[in-house]
Formats: C-alpha cells, sequence, structure tokens
C-alpha cells in the first residue's frame, strides 16, 4: 500500500520558518504530477507548489520568494521550506502525488495525511 507520510508542521511566529516533509513508502515508476497543497479553515484546497516535468517549480503567487519545495529521490521525500510565515500561512498541509507504482498501471492520486501549520504570536 502506497503512503505519503508528512511531517513538520506545528506552530510559529509570524517571521518564523517551518519545513515539511513527506516521505513515499515506494519509489513510483513514473510521476505525473507531485506537489504541495493548503487547505484554511473554511476555504477550498489551493495549490501551494507544483513541480514540473522540466524540474523546475511554480509557486502560488501568495509563497512565492518565501516557499521552496524540493525533492531528494534517494529518499523518495519531497520538502516546504516556508520562511517569513505569516498569519494566513496557516492551514492543514498536504503533499500530492499523481502516480504510476509499475509500468502499465493507471495513474492513482495519492495524498499524505496533512499536517497542520499555524502562524501566530
Amino acid at each position: 500500500q502506497v503512503q505519503l507520510v508528512e511531517s513538520g508542521g506545528g506552530l510559529v511566529q509570524p517571521g518564523g520558518s517551518l519545513r515539511l516533509s513527506c516521505a513515499a513508502s515506494i519509489t513510483f515508476f513514473s510521476i505525473r504530477t507531485m506537489g504541495w497543497y493548503r487547505q484554511a479553515p473554511g476555504k477550498q484546497r489551493e495549490l501551494v507548489a507544483a513541480f514540473t516535468t522540466g524540474g523546475s517549480v511554480n509557486y502560488a503567487d501568495s509563497v512565492k520568494g518565501r516557499f521552496t519545495a524540493s525533492t531528494d529521490n534517494a529518499k523518495n521525500t519531497m520538502y516546504l521550506q516556508m520562511n517569513n510565515l505569516k498569519p494566513e500561512d496557516t492551514a492543514v498541509y498536504f503533499c500530492n502525488v499523481v502516480g504510476a507504482v509499475r509500468t502499465s498501471m493507471p495513474w492513482v492520486n495519492y495524498w499524505g495525511q496533512g499536517t497542520q501549520v499555524t502562524v501566530s504570536s
């Protein structure tokens, strides 16, 4: 069973930093899309950072210049480094992978369990 296990959330003061991790339990045969999302109370889930096939990352305007997404393929892990955090960044953060676990298998949409990030003084 494929799992995406997140860690790194918590409570931080405005201006502080956190790094989220998302470790996959397997090595995907192929990946269609992968990225980070967040969902604030009463709001829809929104895309925060999306890895492109070219190896770059697209960011939501609200986090550009403050958040950095990266991967460590050897560890099957992706990261979200969040700096200069603001109260409006408070949300549950989810990692997402749309991938296939073996050749000829269909794409499947996988989500991490979510990790709470609270930015408050």
